[in-house]
């Protein structure tokens, strides 16, 4: 088994014990904005600092844990929220260690705002998955605030999540060439959606392949493929609005028939269902995708 995957069922066990987890019997009373990557369009960040509480009101704080260089995304991502006009934001590297600081848990207990910027996912789960900051963010989403994030930040949103590597597949100039069971690699995200699975550069980076076997992997969970400079923003009620420049891709398993592996690998189906929402389109999270409202 992959070291880092046993290191989060222990670490996810132990802290299912020794945290307190947000009310899950209740729908979140805050918003999400996901973003595929790319250029963040004005209406997106807007969006944001609206749903924060607006320019005068609004207290984000931007996590920068993903990047390679988080000091300066950190200080970039802030002064792109400060250029658009909100006037309370920071930004905070937390590593493992921090997470559970109580004056770091004072700052995020005061935030109406969270936004995780884009490099590797996995950064972002090693730093905060099942600890005290984990637990406030969930808290937050419950209350009201906003949580954003964009690239690396967009695929931690789902409690099942894609890393980027392959488990068959070692070619790495040639990635995610197959349907094959057990080939893409998924991990434990932080959660805030438990519904449906979320991949980024969608359409830019062609990565229908591997959506689709994460899929059928776990048919009960819808993918939701988003492409740069797009965004959907899920609304307590359930509805996700889609906003930017590009195409989100729904793929739906829920009602497929006869998911299975041949002998080699390869995925086989049918009834599996894929729906294309532009911008300014809305569809709903728990619902079959043919029952999608515009």
């Amino acid at each position: 088994m992959n070291h880092y995957l046993l290191f989060l069922m222990v670490l996810s066990a132990a802290a299912c014990s020794a945290a307190p987890h947000a009310d899950s019997t209740r729908l979140p009373q805050g918003h999400l904005i996901i973003i595929g990557g790319g250029e963040r369009t004005d209406d997106i960040m807007a969006r944001f600092v609206d749903l924060a509480g607006g320019p005068a009101r609004a207290r984000i704080i931007v996590l920068p844990m993903a990047s390679s260089t988080p000091d300066t995304t950190g200080m970039e991502q802030a002064a792109e929220f400060r250029s658009r006009g909100a006037a309370s934001v920071e930004w905070i590297n937390i590593g493992r260690e921090g997470a559970g600081n109580p004056a770091l848990l004072e700052k995020l207990d005061k935030a109406t705002g969270v936004f995780f910027s884009g490099g590797d996912q996995v950064r972002i789960t090693r730093a905060l998955l099942g600890t005290p900051a984990h637990h406030k963010l969930l808290e937050l989403y419950q209350r009201g605030a906003v949580i954003g994030g964009t690239s690396a930040g967009a695929a931690i949103m789902s409690r099942v999540m894609l890393t980027g590597e392959e488990l068959i597949n070692r070619d790495s100039a040639s990635m995610f060439t197959s349907m094959q069971k057990g080939n893409v690699e998924t991990i434990e995200g932080l959660g805030f959606l438990k519904t449906v699975i979320i991949d980024q550069h969608f359409v830019k980076r062609k990565r229908l392949n591997r959506l689709i076997c994460v899929v059928l992997e776990h048919p009960e969970l819808p993918g939701i493929g988003i492409d740069e400079s797009t965004a959907i923003q899920v609304n307590p009620d359930g509805t996700a609005e889609v906003m930017g420049l590009g195409t989100v891709v729904v793929l739906d398993a829920r009602r497929a028939r006869g998911i299975h592996p041949d002998m080699h690998g390869n995925f086989s189906g049918s009834g599996i269902l894929m729906r294309l929402v532009a911008p300014g389109e809305t569809f709903r999270l728990d619902q079959p995708q043919e029952q999608g409202t515009r």
